[in-house]
């Protein structure tokens, strides 16, 4: 039973550079021991001490997120696709947080220094929080 197993980048040192791979098991448990078995170390990034899939770990098969399959229990079968995603944190929204907070900020100072007047400070702020978005 083949299954195609797609890598994510931060993943493919364990693979020699491979984008995809193949591999067999019952279950999503039996498929990750068995991509262990010739690429050691991928089921220890995926995996728990406690037996369970990291939580910054997406699995899905055929675009389906195993967690709502029954996780490592997940039956597979002959030509399933399995995707495996890092969880992703941060982005555009963290960098568009710090620079509303950095204009606000900037344009409390002024305000405390009275170095503009209260409606200049207002429009700072303003202006801040758009150039964010």
């Amino acid at each position: 039973m083949a299954i195609e197993v797609r890598i994510p980048t931060i993943l493919r040192s364990y693979t020699g550079g491979a984008k995809v791979v193949d591999g067999t098991g019952d279950t999503l448990a039996d498929l990750l021991t068995d991509l262990d078995s010739r690429h050691g170390g991928l089921r220890g990034r995926l995996i728990t001490d406690a037996g369970t899939l990291h939580r910054f770990v997406n699995v899905y098969v055929n675009d389906e997120d195993v967690r709502f399959l029954g996780a490592l229990d997940a039956k597979l079968s002959d030509g399933d696709s399995v995707t495996i995603l890092p969880a992703v944190a941060g982005g555009a929204f963290g960098f568009a947080a710090a620079a509303a907070i950095s204009s606000h900020s900037a344009a409390a100072a002024a305000i405390s220094s009275h170095s503009i007047s209260s409606q200049s400070a207002a429009v700072a702020v303003a202006r801040g929080a758009v150039a964010a978005r």
